[in-house]
């Protein structure tokens, strides 16, 4: 089989692959990637480079060279599906990656697409493209859809045992991917044709973009009411049925939660109406990054300080905790926001060890201790199982807690 688009989608499933016996070779248009791959050199977080030269004993190699393709029974497409600058599905990869695969498809090929993108995109955009080649979808080849369900650094749920859904172009192509899927994930779920497959994966996102805006939007009115929104939702969700908790942040980020839903959207207003969910959810949750900066201006302000010209130590700038994936990372907008107002910026993060915005620099601070014992406010991003926090509610002079981690004082302030 191959594997196109070797980031955090196609590697864990080549990493799966490769232990159920398979024999996988990767694709991908970047060098520097392959290089590594090849070299032992793991860039993903939850591929060891222990996982990867298990990998590369067991037949598993990287490549520039499209023609491996054509000696290949499964293709598999993982390449990114982001937004453009007018938030617009950007499908430029997808495209590309199939026009590859055109030019290399056989016949009795499986050919899945697992990038998340708007319902239709299987039939509508890789088919045709697909079928460039001469030969027919659901005839001459097989056709799927399989929505990614990678969680970085989720320690109990990864690819293989996270039920896989599956869609086909036709009943048979569906059950093709089926057999696939199940030589090396537990339960796959089979769905009636790949708009269902791709609409699954936009719902669960938009899902929880809409409930992380509920209380983000609540974060911001119980906190003008005296309320502490964080012991209300540890009350709610004592609750064994009906809710489910989520918690406020300095904003979303990630591959998928300031993504997917944007997708679901476009898909609506093609139909001439807007969804209005997802687009207030979308203001809400942009909104926290500049509701952070008030507080953080704020915080200050009590303590007769201004932004201007203030020490400010950011913690963590990962979009999530123990990882260093930083896409659509709320820290940047904060950090952006936080340079205009004046403030000398730095940084702390163990797993980042270089960051700028917009171009310019941040310095990183080495010593966590010292730098929220000089800092005029410490600002907790992300809760990094790396930091003291102990030591962070001891030290630091003020710190604002994105995160409703810290205990809550004269010197700590939660969101």
């Amino acid at each position: 089989m191959a594997v196109i688009g070797l980031g955090y989608v196609g590697m864990p499933l080549a990493k799966e692959a490769v232990a159920a016996g398979l024999r996988v070779v990767g694709v991908d248009v970047d060098p520097r990637k392959v290089d590594a791959l090849n070299a032992g050199q793991s860039y993903i977080d939850d591929l060891t480079d222990a996982d990867l030269d298990h990998m590369l004993a067991n037949g598993f190699s990287a490549t520039l060279d499209e023609s491996v393709l054509a000696r290949s029974n499964t293709i598999v497409i993982c390449v990114p599906t982001p937004l453009d600058e007018d938030h617009r599905p950007d499908l430029s990869a997808v495209e590309g990656a199939t026009q590859t695969v055109a030019r290399n498809l056989g016949k009795g090929t499986l050919v899945v697409l697992e990038s998340t993108t708007w319902p239709g995109t299987t039939d509508e955009v890789a088919r045709p493209l697909l079928e460039q080649s001469g030969l027919t979808a659901g005839v001459d080849f097989h056709l799927a859809f399989s929505p990614e369900r990678i969680d970085p650094g989720n320690p109990k749920f990864g690819l293989k045992n996270t039920p896989k859904v599956v869609g086909g172009y036709t009943p048979v192509c569906r059950d093709r991917a089926t057999v696939f899927y199940k030589q090396f994930i537990e339960q796959v779920v089979p769905v009636s044709g790949t708009r269902e497959a791709e609409m699954a994966k936009l719902l669960e996102n938009t899902y929880r973009h809409v409930n992380i805006a509920l209380v983000n939007e609540m974060a911001i009115f119980c906190d003008e009411l005296g309320i502490n929104l964080w012991e209300s939702i540890e009350a709610a969700a004592t609750k064994p049925f009906g809710f489910q908790k989520f918690l406020p942040g300095p904003g979303v980020g990630g591959h998928c939660i300031p993504v997917d839903p944007s997708y679901l959207s476009y898909t609506v207003r093609k139909l001439g109406y807007p969804f209005r969910f997802v687009e207030l959810a979308q203001e809400i949750n942009e909104r926290m990054p500049s509701y952070v900066v008030a507080r953080v201006q704020r915080l200050l302000n009590r303590h007769k300080k201004a932004v201007n010209g203030a020490r400010v130590v950011m913690l963590g700038v990962t979009y999530k905790p123990d990882i260093a994936d930083e896409r659509e990372t709320p820290a940047l907008p904060v950090a952006r926001a936080l340079l205009e107002l004046g403030a000398e910026l730095s940084f702390a993060d163990p797993y980042v060890k270089e960051w700028s915005v917009d171009g310019t620099p941040v310095p990183r601070e080495e010593d966590l201790a010292t730098a929220v014992v000089n800092a005029d406010v410490t600002l907790l991003l992300q809760q990094h199982a790396a930091f003291d926090l102990a030591m962070v509610e001891a030290k630091a002079r003020l710190v604002l807690d994105t995160r409703g981690v810290l205990t809550e004082g004269e010197r700590v302030e939660r969101l």
